[in-house]
C-alpha cells in the first residue's frame, strides 16, 4: 500500500495561522499591550482586558485549526476566516470613520485585518484549487 504523503498548506494558511497564534497569545497573556495600541494614554479598561483574553484563546484555537485540520475541515476554516476577517476589517474602519479610534490606529488596524481577509481568502483558493483532481491523474 503506498504511503499517503501529508497535504501542503500554502503559505497564506501559515502566514494567517501565525498571525492568529501571535495576535491570540499576546491577548489572552498580556492584553495590556493590544489595548495600548488602540487607546494610547488611557487608563486600562478592565473589560477591555476580559474581551482581549476571551477572544485570545478563541483566536489560538483558530489558529491551531489552520494547522492541523485537513480536506473538507481546512476548506470550511478558511471560508469561515473570509467572514470573520471581513467583519473585523468593516468594523476597524467604521471606528475610523466615527472617530472612535485615533486615525492611525484604526487605518493600521484596518489594514491588518484587510490582509487576513486576503490571506483566508487566497488560502481557501488554493486549497480549494489543490483539492480539486487532475484530469487523467488517479489518487
Amino acid at each position: 500500500m503506498p504511503k499517503q504523503s501529508a497535504a501542503r498548506r500554502p503559505v497564506s494558511v501559515y502566514a494567517l495561522a501565525g498571525v492568529r497564534l501571535f495576535n491570540g497569545v499576546t491577548g489572552l497573556l498580556t492584553p495590556n499591550v493590544l489595548i495600548r495600541r488602540l487607546e494610547p494614554g488611557r487608563e486600562l479598561s478592565p473589560a477591555a482586558v476580559y474581551a482581549f483574553r476571551l477572544f485570545g484563546i478563541r483566536t489560538i484555537l483558530l489558529g491551531l485549526d489552520l494547522l492541523t485540520s485537513r480536506g473538507e475541515q481546512l476548506r470550511e476554516d478558511l471560508r469561515e476566516g473570509v467572514v470573520i476577517h471581513s467583519s473585523d476589517t468593516a468594523t476597524a474602519a467604521m471606528l475610523g470613520i466615527r472617530g472612535q479610534l485615533p486615525p492611525r490606529t484604526a487605518a493600521l488596524t484596518t489594514l491588518i485585518s484587510a490582509t487576513n481577509t486576503i490571506l483566508a481568502a487566497s488560502g481557501a483558493a488554493d486549497v480549494s484549487a489543490n483539492s480539486r483532481p487532475v484530469k487523467g491523474k488517479r489518487k
